[in-house]
């Protein structure tokens, strides 16, 4: 019974989505549109376990005084640090998003410079795994060596001084071949989540019961 029956949820909540998109009139119209609702609420309550969960775990670590626990401390003083600017900011002046909130500054003077640093780093990490990747060890690799080379000289000022042929070459390429491999990679995924929404509405995947 307790793997029955939200089973049997799944099932009919997943036939009724499904049903809407073909047949948006009421009242399966209406239902779906409740169930759309209900997936927001739901979210919400997601995100609060998620951050008492985050909570849970990094206090409890810090209590322990477990290996990195320096950097638990900094979470939990962040966020709340950051609730607590985001109340007063609510609460003073009734947009946090206005331009003397003090919440606006806590994000244009922390998070954007905090976040670009995170994009800086992961350029290096890009540019590793582009050595890597771009190691003409075979005819594969050989060709996206070749393909990427064209494509970065193409996208610089200087690729047009040497020859004026570059920049329409990297265009060709991600206009033509990378557009034909980027749409089949995006029709792959959308039928692997055909298939594993089906498996998940006939119950044939039950991971999510346990």
């Amino acid at each position: 019974m307790r793997t029955r029956v939200p089973l049997v949820i799944t099932f009919i909540t997943g036939f009724l989505i499904i049903l809407g998109f073909w047949i948006p009139h009421d009242p399966v119209g209406d239902i779906q549109s409740t169930f759309l609702i209900w997936y927001a609420i739901i979210n919400g309550f997601t995100m609060v376990l998620g951050i008492v969960s985050l909570v849970h775990i990094h206090t409890r670590k810090i209590i322990s005084h477990k290996s990195g626990y320096g950097y638990s401390l900094i979470l939990i003083l962040s966020m709340l640090a950051t609730l607590w600017v985001g109340l007063y900011s609510g609460i003073k002046y009734g947009d946090l998003y206005k331009i003397d909130a003090p919440f606006m500054w806590y994000y244009n003077s922390i998070f954007v410079p905090l976040s670009a640093t995170m994009f800086s780093l992961l350029a290096f990490f890009i540019a590793s795994a582009a050595y890597r990747a771009f190691r003409a060890r075979t005819f594969e690799a050989t060709l996206l060596l070749i393909a990427g080379a064209l494509v970065m000289i193409g996208r610089v000022p200087i690729g047009d001084v040497i020859w004026h042929k570059f920049p329409v070459i990297a265009d060709w390429i991600m206009e033509i071949p990378q557009m034909a491999a980027k749409r089949g990679i995006l029709i792959g995924i959308a039928l692997g989540m055909i298939v594993t929404s089906l498996r998940i509405i006939l119950g044939i995947e039950r991971s999510y019961l346990k």
